[in-house]
């Protein structure tokens, strides 16, 4: 299995685990290439076995000197389990990652997991970016996410692990189709990828050209602490994915309806707790902040155009009004 981890050689890696076949294959796959990394652990206590995960993930990181980070946590409620277990799992990711100064965040996805995002999208409702938003890299605030298996199926990981001979588990939640990723994975992907795995691989990677080809320029033209703004395209569909980016990036993901309620109004809030402006111009991202301004600050506000929504961030983070004429 060749894969080429160059790109975090020299980088400081946490590699989140669970002790089943992905993330155990990309395990040894980074060990046998001496890449350095540590590795963290969730334990959501909805199973008996997930106690043996936990013990092997020890057992790995002092046998190979790793650094290990444990979570022990247990759901209250089964709603929505998994949208809630995620949030859990990337928020103790993000506290290790921020105490320890990782600067990446490797995660086993692999090509059958791609499929799967493929698929639940398009029976969301979805455009190119999104349709093909499971990508190798992806840029965070302080760290970025690296999922180097992309191009690797889920049997050829297992049938890896087997001609080592390495131990691994099997989470027996995963059969359970109450889980909607569960259900496109056991009747969907899982069945396009043994019959058509060369084709669905160069399917992503013509879509990815494809959009390469496009040329998005979507970085800020100015950025302090968690203010953006960015050229606005003029182009609702090229606008929307600069929204979406930097919403990603702060871990909110935009719902149609959303994404709708965005070209309604010119300012708005999102979540309850980021602020977005559109103007003729620029978009402007920030969160929402609720102070008393003084009317000195107001007029150089108003003289600069700066969208009503946007300023009282800029005056309690004492951000000059006029650094934002561009």
């Amino acid at each position: 299995m060749n894969l080429n981890f160059s790109a975090i050689k020299e980088s400081k890696n946490l590699l989140a685990f669970s002790s089943g076949i992905d993330s155990t294959a990309l395990f040894f796959l980074l060990l046998n290439e001496n890449i350095p990394f540590d590795i963290t652990i969730v334990n959501y206590n909805t199973r008996e076995q997930s106690i043996e995960e936990v013990t092997y993930a020890k057992e790995l990181a002092e046998k190979y000197n790793k650094q290990i980070f444990i979570k022990n946590t247990k759901l209250e409620s089964n709603s929505n389990f998994e949208k809630n277990a995620r949030d859990i799992r990337y928020a103790f990711f993000e506290e290790i990652i921020e105490e320890n100064s990782y600067d990446t965040l490797i995660t086993a996805h692999q090509l059958n997991d791609k499929l799967e995002w493929f698929l639940m999208q398009l029976t969301k409702g979805a455009g190119l970016a999104e349709l093909i938003g499971f990508n190798e890299f992806e840029d965070k605030e302080n760290y970025r996410i690296y999922k180097p298996l992309l191009n690797v199926s889920k049997d050829e990981l297992e049938n890896y692990l087997k001609e080592q001979n390495i131990k691994y588990f099997y989470d027996e939640s995963n059969s359970n189709e109450k889980y909607k990723r569960n259900y496109f994975r056991h009747n969907f992907s899982d069945k396009l990828i043994n019959e058509f795995k060369d084709g669905i691989k160069n399917s992503f990677e013509y879509l990815q050209n494809d959009l390469n080809s496009l040329n998005i320029k979507d970085k800020a033209i100015y950025k302090f602490q968690d203010l953006e703004i960015f050229e606005n395209k003029n182009d609702n569909n090229l606008n929307i994915r600069i929204i979406d980016t930097s919403l990603k990036k702060r871990g909110i993901l935009l719902s149609k309806a959303a994404r709708e309620e965005i070209f309604k109004q010119s300012e708005l809030t999102i979540s309850h707790k980021i602020n977005i402006a559109i103007n003729k111009k620029y978009i402007y991202i920030c969160p929402r902040c609720e102070v008393s301004m003084d009317k000195k600050f107001k007029e150089i506000c108003r003289i600069t155009k700066v969208p009503k929504n946007i300023r009282a961030y800029l005056f309690e983070n004492s951000i000059n009004p006029k650094d934002l004429v561009f």
